[in-house]
């Protein structure tokens, strides 16, 4: 065990150490690899590209004390997946390196930040500026600009390349109010007779594929969460209230040096435990009702997504253990037959959902006696990385380094009975690796895990 926990250490400080913080150079082997990510993202759409970094939220104030205290940055992902710069109001562009762009003065690749700014830095900490010694080799870019230069830059570009690519806004999103809208409007305006497509296909499909150093990012993330997981194993019982569960939870990993939960953490007990996304952890969890726990760690940028299903009691009912037992059995067909090549679609031959379905829908019955099938009411997962639910094509065959959830449930309302198990695999040549394997997830394990807990209890002389 101390073996374990020393070498978990080890691989946490080792990885905590590649992620830039504000005003820090990021480890030189991670500067190398996001710029061969920059450089496959140019070859493969061939056109200049032109990203932007998110604004800080109190971009535009003049008053930097007007600025929240609850506020904090995120970088918007597809800038940090390519330039790992963790900064507010940087921009990117890339340029193929053809003569006619070389003899314009173009570089291949250039990093634009915005001025030091020394009023703000005493507010909120140091930044890099684009005159500071040393930045090219602390961003890994060649060339760095104040991002006022960006665009002339763009203009001189548009006289060699009548088209580029940029994030187009979501067709769910109202374009004016989002990030990405409101740069393609500033775009538009600047560059008139320029076509934009979208390159958000392109950095989603090389997003899906997680390196090796992506990969470790991601165990860190797991493993933290799954400490939280433990933690609310041990602590649960009748009468507490949803939000300790989800306060302990969240303070288990930060305080181990994770960033934030990696999404609003969901615990729903009794009639909540039906409700997919219940984001008001407000309830008192009563005996003999099961809890739903949907909690993950965000740690140097990467998240985790795990679900357990907890009896408040510590023992689940006939009833309770009947409908955990299908949605288990549903999962350990699915982690039985992922592999390069199967899909998360909902159709098709290689449909790992349908393989989910078709269990859940042939194993047990509610209680008019008919299927369970229609009591799974969701997609089977999803990939993990900079989001909780990952960029890229969910129909996608999956490929070696690819990190997905297996996320099976039945929700009952008229039972107040909802069961999700949530597990994360990495794909591999031969088919999959169980990466929250040593989290319990059989009704045995848990209730063993969640005994130990109340014979504790028992021991100390507390009551519930």
């Amino acid at each position: 065990m101390k073996r374990t926990a020393l070498a978990l250490l080890v691989l946490f400080l080792t990885v905590a150490s590649m992620a830039p913080g504000l005003a820090e150079p990021a480890d030189k082997s991670a500067l190398g690899e996001y710029r061969e990510r920059r450089a496959r993202l140019a070859a493969e759409l061939n056109t200049p590209v032109v990203l932007f970094g998110y604004e800080d939220v109190s971009f535009g104030l003049a008053d930097p004390e007007r600025k929240s205290p609850e506020s904090t940055f995120r970088q918007e992902e597809n800038f940090y997946y390519l330039t790992g710069h963790r900064e507010e109001g940087a921009a990117l562009l890339l340029v193929p390196p053809t003569a006619e762009a070389k003899a314009a003065g173009l570089p291949v690749e250039t990093l634009y930040l915005p001025p030091r700014d020394k009023r703000r830095e005493a507010w909120d900490g140091a930044r890099m500026g684009p005159d500071d010694p040393g930045i090219e080799e602390r961003t890994g870019f060649a060339t760095v600009k104040p991002v006022s230069e960006l665009r002339a830059d763009l203009e001189r570009a548009a006289k060699v390349f009548s088209l580029m690519h940029t994030l187009l806004p979501r067709q769910e999103e109202g374009a004016a109010r989002t990030h990405a809208g409101h740069w393609l409007a500033w775009l538009k305006q600047a560059l008139p007779k320029t076509q934009f497509e979208n390159a958000r296909a392109a950095l989603g499909a090389l997003r899906q594929v997680k390196s090796p150093r992506e990969q470790e990012l991601l165990r860190v993330a797991i493993e933290r969460s799954m400490d939280a997981h433990r933690e609310a194993m041990k602590a649960m019982r009748p009468g507490m209230y949803e939000y300790e569960i989800a306060s302990l939870m969240s303070y288990t990993f930060e305080r181990a040096g994770c960033e934030r939960p990696g999404y609003p953490p969901i615990v729903g007990s009794g009639p909540n435990s039906t409700v997919l996304h219940y984001a008001e952890p407000r309830r008192q969890m009563q005996a003999g009702e099961v809890v739903v726990i949907d909690v993950g760690a965000e740690c140097s940028g990467y998240t985790a997504d795990i679900t357990r299903t907890l009896p408040t009691s510590g023992k689940f009912s006939a009833r309770q253990r009947e409908i955990y037992e299908i949605v288990l059995g549903a999962q350990n067909a699915v982690l039985a037959a992922v592999k390069p090549g199967m899909t998360m679609a909902r159709e098709g031959q290689n449909s790992l959902y349908k393989i989910a379905h078709d269990y859940i829908n042939s194993h047990g019955k509610d209680s008019k006696g008919e299927p369970l099938g229609k009591y799974f009411i969701h997609g089977l997962g999803h990939h993990i990385g900079l989001q909780v639910h990952d960029a890229g094509d969910p129909n996608r065959p999956l490929e070696p380094g690819m990190i997905l959830t297996v996320e099976p449930g039945i929700y009952i309302p008229e039972e107040n009975l909802g069961v999700r198990i949530e597990d994360i695999v990495l794909v591999t040549k031969d088919g999959a690796v169980l990466l929250t394997a040593s989290l319990p997830r059989t009704v045995e394990e848990i209730e063993r895990a969640m005994g130990r807990t109340e014979a504790r209890k028992a021991s100390l002389g507390i009551g519930e």
